[in-house]
């Protein structure tokens, strides 16, 4: 009777644990969130409001991604950030990524900016310059800066938006940013952003572009804003995100806003994960509402 009893128990035990792991993996794949942000800054007079979108990798909410659309215009941004990954690098086509953006660019204007499986994706077809992609993507209706910006007008708000890939230092063993030891575009691309007295926002995919080294000590930008590493894949209570790529286990910079020397680093844990050695977990999707508003006086 008691090893029956033990059976059961142990079996009832095997389905509460299962039926936590499913819901868990759905809770971290299809529970659509919204995370909000603010940002003060003397160069503002008025409120702005935008929507950050990272890390979909083809994923979908909904047919036609019609959940995620419609918790985007229910933000009613004025514009909105995408910054990269938003496809994989074997994707079929790019289509999922094209269609969000002709769906979100009638109601807001829409800035993107690669990430290391959009710059796969293209190299696999042999665009190593990303001049195709680009286009499909600009041709859909968004404004696609690969080591470029725009300053903007918004409301009366005048902002500068950029977005690279690239790393923010030289890759010389010591992440210096020496110019004489960078690279030279790469310089000459940051050194012209940071040139101006309008609010900075610089889409970066990879938080590592600017933490490491000198980078953060160097550029004078108010946001950087970076996905990537999303929210470190599996979240652990009271530990946080499990792994952050180059920073490895438990890393410091994985998910939310911080201040890093000249700049502040907003990182989204995004909408999705292409294949991984483990699924996200206790990590749901993620759409940042971001509020830019003036300083008091």
């Amino acid at each position: 009777m008691k090893r029956k009893k033990g059976l059961w128990m142990a079996l009832c035990a095997l389905c509460l644990g299962i039926a936590f792991v499913l819901f868990e993996l759905w809770y971290s794949y299809d529970y659509l969130t919204v995370t909000d942000y603010t940002l003060t800054s003397e160069k503002l007079t008025a409120p702005v409001h935008a929507v950050i979108l990272a890390d979909m990798h083809d994923h979908e909410f909904g047919r036609d991604n019609a959940r995620l659309i419609t918790a985007v215009q229910a933000e009613k941004p004025d514009f909105i950030l995408m910054v990269g990954d938003m496809l994989n690098r074997d994707s079929a086509d790019a289509e999922k990524a094209i269609a969000l953006i002709r769906a979100l660019s009638d109601d807001a204007p829409v800035y993107y900016a690669m990430g290391n499986h959009e710059i796969d994706y293209a190299i696999a077809r042999g665009d190593y310059a990303r001049e195709g992609l680009a286009a499909q993507l600009t041709e859909a209706g968004a404004t696609v800066f690969d080591r470029g910006y725009a300053d903007i007008d918004v409301r009366g708000q005048k902002l500068r938006i950029g977005g690279m890939y690239d790393y923010a230092y030289a890759l010389d063993g010591r992440n210096s940013t020496n110019p004489d030891r960078m690279n030279p575009a790469v310089y000459q691309f940051l050194t012209e952003f940071q040139d101006t007295e309008l609010l900075t926002l610089m889409l970066a995919h990879r938080p590592d572009s600017f933490i490491f080294g000198e980078a953060s000590a160097t550029w004078a930008i108010d946001l950087v804003i970076s996905g990537h590493l999303h929210g470190g894949q599996v979240v652990l209570p009271f530990l946080g995100g499990v792994w952050g790529g180059d920073q490895y286990f438990f890393p410091e910079y994985v998910y939310g806003m911080y201040e890093k020397d000249k700049l502040n680093l907003l990182i989204t844990s995004g909408l999705g994960s292409n294949v991984q050695k483990v699924p996200r977990f206790n990590n749901p999707p993620e759409i940042v509402s971001l509020n830019l508003v003036p300083a008091e006086e």
